[in-house]
């Protein structure tokens, strides 16, 4: 049996609504400078400001000064993670403005998980392109090196002719 508070209520109701309290207090009234940002994702301010010229975040403002809330530091993040796999500015703007479309998120994951797939397929094929580059690369140094031991010894290059 769950035990009830003095009001009748259960006591889990009251921790749950404390703790979404809280972490409404934390997460979402919480406000960012574009130094905190910058600082914390090891940016430059003018990064920042280039990412919001482009779209990608939209802080508000008090006159001069940017306020960047929870939302804008998890679209931050979420770009930084897109450039790391390696998608473009305009790929990453397009995924997430999906969020705002209100089917639960379902148009957003079905077109990043084929961008993801796309994105697998290309770093595949540039892998094999780079692992035959690399094999061609090996193929000529061992020559050069072969050549190079001919040139430094005369009697090798004498008793080959």
């Amino acid at each position: 049996m769950v035990p009830r508070n003095k009001t009748g209520g259960r006591n889990r109701d009251r921790r749950n609504r404390q703790g979404t309290t809280r972490y409404r207090e934390f997460f979402v009234a919480r406000t960012y400078s574009i130094t905190e940002l910058a600082t914390e994702f090891a940016l430059t301010p003018r990064t920042i400001r280039f990412y919001e010229d482009r779209g990608l975040i939209k802080p508000r403002r008090q006159g001069q000064t940017r306020i960047y809330r929870a939302g804008d530091r998890l679209r931050l993040m979420m770009i930084l993670r897109g450039k790391r796999l390696g998608f473009s500015l305009d790929e990453i703007l397009e995924l997430l403005d999906l969020y705002k479309l209100p089917d639960r998120g379902l148009e957003q994951t079905s077109r990043t998980l084929a961008r993801v797939r796309d994105r697998i397929e290309n770093l595949e094929y540039q892998r094999r392109d780079i692992d035959a580059a690399l094999s061609e690369l090996t193929d000529v140094a061992a020559q050069l090196q072969d050549q190079l031991a001919q040139m430094s010894d005369p009697s090798a290059s004498r008793a080959a002719q």
